[in-house]
């Protein structure tokens, strides 16, 4: 003990200036947007590779998972191109980029997944070379995942759907009645739909979806069921609970969405 007194002693001076320092960038990181952005970046790119080491020493014990996941995705895709009266072997080499959609697909790996604090976060393996950028919608098979924050050159933070900045419009698959989905910051496979007027014809069981009101999410995209509803306080508005598809636990691979006609549709808007 004496000579952990002695060395701060000696080192008192040294000790004080590093003290000051930290305090200062924290400050100036804190209080400036740009150094602020330039810092997450950082940390995005040095924390990547060790969260990727670690992803993939998990993913080699849940390879069986994945690829059951991954064969029932393909079923339900050439199931769909066969209710279509398309040929799944004449079109695996079809070059989907030239049709006259606006949303295009990159797939991306999970190798970091929050999901027990009140603000998650995910951290994906595609960035800025990948042409990933802020605000690309992040789904899986089953669902919406979240929100891309911001990117390195490698690497991609996703506001994920269990964070209490989330605000995704959503509604009723048969309806055009839609609200706010949010998370209360409890069950990480339990959402709520806020916002959604008395007026709305509900019952448990019945499908959540996307309803297509930003740029971001296309309309259709899966969420949930129905777990349970009741009336706000003043008898407006439905507070839904909504069971998830995904389990958020549970992530491996995602699709980053990006809508090719969002710059035109906001400047459209600014005007």
């Amino acid at each position: 003990m004496q000579q952990i007194i002695n060395f701060l002693i000696r080192n008192k001076h040294s000790l004080l200036f590093l003290l000051l320092f930290l305090l200062s960038l924290i400050f100036t990181i804190q209080s400036h947007s740009y150094h602020k952005s330039k810092f997450v970046s950082s940390t995005n790119f040095l924390s990547g590779g060790i969260y990727e080491w670690q992803r993939s020493v998990k993913d080699y014990f849940k390879l069986r998972n994945e690829n059951k996941r991954l064969l029932t995705e393909n079923e339900m895709l050439r199931n769909q191109l066969s209710a279509l009266g398309v040929d799944s072997v004449a079109t695996q080499y079809l070059d989907t980029t030239n049709f006259d959609k606006p949303y295009t697909f990159i797939k991306a790996r999970v190798i970091k997944n929050d999901y027990s604090k009140s603000d998650n976060y995910l951290l994906i393996d595609r960035g800025a070379k990948d042409s990933i950028i802020p605000d690309m919608g992040v789904i899986t098979d089953k669902g919406i995942i979240g929100i891309i924050e911001n990117t390195s050159k490698n690497y991609s933070r996703v506001i994920s759907i269990l964070n209490s900045n989330s605000r995704i419009n959503a509604g009723l698959k048969n309806s055009d009645q839609y609200g706010s989905l949010v998370w209360n910051g409890k069950d990480p496979n339990t959402l709520q739909l806020e916002t959604v007027p008395r007026q709305a014809v509900l019952k448990e069981g019945d499908t959540i979806i996307t309803h297509g009101r930003s740029t971001i999410f296309p309309r259709g995209i899966g969420i949930g069921t129905i777990a349970n509803y009741k009336l706000d306080e003043n008898k407006s508005y439905y507070l839904i609970d909504v069971k998830l598809f995904n389990d958020m636990t549970n992530i491996g691979f995602v699709y980053t969405i990006k809508n090719r006609d969002t710059e035109e549709i906001k400047n459209l808007e600014n005007e």
